[in-house]
């Protein structure tokens, strides 16, 4: 039976199947497309009427595919010049993937580095095929245990499905949990280079157009990435495998202790810092990305101070807000929230400085209702009191350029996760807060997993444009990712993101999201201390209402 395809406004009848490959043609920019709204490899065979749109790196759905091709491509430079040794890979500074030597008394170098440039390149050049097959999951083991990845056999036990896929190249095999270019040619931009104790490894993003991104250090997000990595390490929670063990070793009480007891030890240090330096901190700034847990951090800070006899009184800078008519236009011509200058900058900074040189403030409180401002409460603030101001804004220094930088506290908070599916297939630090996110606006705001999805683009964007760059000058950052989130949220998670039709345009992200979640065993919230910062996105926290 014949069937009609669509492409570049052109469409064409078919009698027998035909590839996407087919019809794109074997222009190398494009990567994937869309098959009628969802995302598919070039290999993918059409055999119905079809729409087809090219993607390329500038595209959002192509990121993932394109990355995770990257790491199959380093994965198969590295086994072939080194094949004695066993990498891992993370997420990193500068939006980059980091590559860690696994092996004891094995570190990276600038030779290694050249070595794995030249082999990369060579496979780029003899454009080899990467081949997807279907396997049993027993056959997924035996070909995971020949080549010894026991990382990736351990997961298969908690693989729903019967079945596993393989890609195969050049006699290669491995798994990236993704769909892969249809040969090594496509993997063309990539940047490698040291980066003590490991490598890293850059790619094409979204937000810069399809290019690679200038190389950024950031030490304190490095640092803190770090010790994320050491906890993780040290209790086990560095791969879902493990997570999902430890849950059935330890039980749940046990497990959420543990995970809890990471944050209380992240607010007593915290705290004691403070402590020491209160005869100069007026001013404890918060912020961080969406969905990082700020409301219950600031909470919880206020407790771990009041415990050492600081009494902070917290001030919010939502307040702030510029009347709609004053608030400036995105490129869309729309009232940008997102700018700092959607917020009474000048106000903020005079009602700040007179609060700290102790004189009375009369502070604004923004009517939603009538979208502006009227007056709120008179304030004035003993010198041993210091104020908390917790917003997307909070670290940035037009807000507070009027407060001397040693009266000021800075905390960047966010979830830092370092967990893996398998050594070559780390988490998104993204997709977790998206999961949050996504589980939070059903909760308390009733909106759909498609209604998040669609406008977490424009989130991520006004991140980028304000929030990341403040990280790097805080005082201390807080990770906010708990090992038993995942398994907690996932039983509200799931039924929102499997409610997204295929067809739908944001289906690949539901996907993606869907793929991570399902090998995390479940585990009940009950135990979940009302204060955790779980609470804050799945319900039944004790600062709701504060």
């Amino acid at each position: 039976m014949s069937f009609q395809i669509t492409f570049n406004n052109e469409t064409k009848t078919y009698e027998n199947p035909v590839s996407v490959l087919d019809i794109v043609g074997k222009d190398k920019d494009i990567v994937c497309a869309y098959v009628n709204r969802r995302v598919r490899e070039l290999t993918y065979i059409v055999d119905k009427d079809a729409e087809i749109i090219p993607l390329t790196t500038k595209d959002r759905d192509a990121k993932p595919l394109y990355e995770a091709s990257l790491r199959f491509l380093v994965a198969m430079a590295m086994h072939n010049i080194y094949p004695d040794i066993n990498i891992r890979f993370s997420y990193n500074v500068s939006r980059s993937i980091f590559m860690q030597i696994l092996n004891p008394h094995v570190c990276s170098n600038g030779m290694m580095v050249r070595d794995l440039q030249e082999e990369m390149n060579r496979l780029v050049e003899l454009d080899l095929p990467l081949v997807r097959k279907i396997v049993s999951k027993e056959e997924a083991a035996r070909i995971f245990d020949k080549d010894g990845y026991d990382d990736k056999k351990a997961i298969l036990a908690y693989r729903p499905e019967k079945t596993a896929h393989i890609y195969e190249c050049n006699g290669y095999r491995n798994y990236m949990y993704n769909r892969m270019v249809p040969s090594t040619g496509y993997i063309k931009k990539w940047r490698v280079r040291y980066y003590h104790p490991g490598i890293i490894i850059q790619y094409p993003r979204t937000e810069t157009n399809g290019e690679i991104p200038p190389f950024e250090d950031a030490p304190t997000f490095g640092k803190t990435l770090k010790r994320a990595h050491q906890w993780a390490k040290a209790t086990g929670c560095d791969t879902i495998v493990g997570i999902n063990k430890r849950i059935e070793k330890d039980g749940d009480i046990d497990f959420i202790t543990l995970c809890e007891q990471n944050h209380n030890r992240q607010l007593c240090e915290l705290g004691q810092m403070i402590e020491d330096g209160r005869e100069d901190i007026r001013l404890i700034c918060i912020a961080g990305p969406s969905s990082s847990g700020k409301t219950t951090f600031a909470n919880r800070l206020r407790i771990e101070l009041l415990a050492r006899g600081i009494e902070p009184i917290r001030i919010s800078m939502d307040d702030y807000y510029l009347s709609k008519d004053k608030v400036p236009l995105d490129e869309f011509g729309k009232p940008d929230l997102e700018s700092v200058d959607a917020l009474d900058i000048q106000l903020f900074n005079d009602n700040m400085a007179d609060l700290i040189a102790g004189l009375e403030v009369q502070l604004p409180k923004f009517d939603f209702k009538l979208g502006k401002r009227v007056p709120g409460r008179k304030l004035q603030v003993p010198t041993d009191q210091p104020i908390i101001i917790e917003g997307i804004h909070a670290l940035n220094e037009k807000m507070t350029a009027s407060i001397p930088n040693h009266q000021k506290f800075k905390i960047f908070i966010a979830p830092q996760a370092q967990v893996n599916i398998d050594d070559h297939n780390p988490l998104s630090l993204t997709d977790l807060r998206l999961l949050r996110r996504i589980v939070r606006d059903y909760q308390f705001r009733g909106s759909s997993a498609l209604d998040t999805i669609s406008m977490w683009s424009s989130v991520r964007k006004g991140e980028f444009t304000w929030i990341y760059g403040t990280q790097e000058g805080a005082n201390f950052v807080f990770n906010s990712f708990s090992a038993i989130e995942l398994s907690v949220m996932k039983k509200y998670a799931m039924p929102l993101l499997e409610e997204i039709d295929p067809e739908n345009e944001f289906f690949p992200v539901a996907e993606r999201l869907i793929r991570m979640l399902k090998f995390f065993d479940d585990m009940p919230d009950k135990w979940v201390p009302c204060n955790s910062i779980i609470r804050e996105f799945i319900g039944g926290s004790c600062y709701e209402d504060a």
